[in-house]
């Protein structure tokens, strides 16, 4: 019997070649799609697929916050997450969220079945590169320097960061994540004492620089 697949990914023609992909497989089914989180949601209280992928770059409901709401749902989906962004700032992010594997966007056409099959046997999937950056943390043989500012914040902090970086005001950030204004100039306010930034205006400068970098 197949292992059944679902697949949440904004942009339609990505959608449909990830399908593409999964459908010439014999040992797996795909049996739904979605463009967003709450579409997505609602789909899976009643499908209970063997494994879900996600895109974490999803409208409304990011991608972070749909994987909490799965696993919320489900303490056991297997998720793998696929996304454009840093896998080195993202990847240990979705990891200790609940997610099963990370896959780089732009590698994701060669891997993404492999991928799939190593979750679905209950494995961890990641790229070799950072794999073996984990092992060596893990063993205490890691030369690298202090990480980046961006992994001390908190998903939130960074949510709020990236959605500067799209050019949504105060307002609108505070509707996109259903908080208040206010809770949104705390995040801003954490966000110039963490990375060290001086003005409102530099923050922005910084976020636009930094999601441009993403894409």
């Amino acid at each position: 019997m197949p292992n059944t697949i679902y697949i949440i990914e904004d942009h339609p023609v990505v959608r449909a070649g990830y399908a593409s992909l999964i459908e010439r497989e014999v040992d797996l089914e795909l049996v739904g799609t979605a463009g967003s989180g709450q579409e997505a949601l609602e789909d899976l209280f009643d499908l209970q697929p063997d494994l879900v992928l996600l895109d974490l770059s999803l409208p409304s409901m990011n991608g972070m916050e749909v994987l909490k709401h799965l696993l919320t749902q489900k303490e056991s989906q297997r998720v793998l997450v696929i996304s454009a962004h840093d896998e080195v700032l993202y990847a240990e992010r979705t990891l200790r969220a609940g997610a099963s594997g990370y896959i780089m966007k732009q590698n994701a056409v060669s891997v993404i079945v492999d991928a799939i099959r190593h979750v679905l046997r209950g494995e961890i999937y990641l790229s070799g590169a950072l794999s073996e950056q984990f092992l060596h943390r893990y063993l205490g043989r890691s030369d690298d320097a202090p990480s980046s500012p961006f992994a001390h914040l908190s998903d939130r902090e960074l949510e709020v960061f990236q959605l500067l970086g799209r050019g949504l005001t105060t307002r609108e950030i505070a509707q996109k994540m259903i908080i208040s204004p206010k809770t949104v100039e705390t995040y801003r306010a954490n966000l110039k004492q963490k990375l060290n930034i001086d003005s409102s205006a530099e923050l922005t400068r910084r976020a636009v620089l930094w999601v441009a970098a993403q894409t």
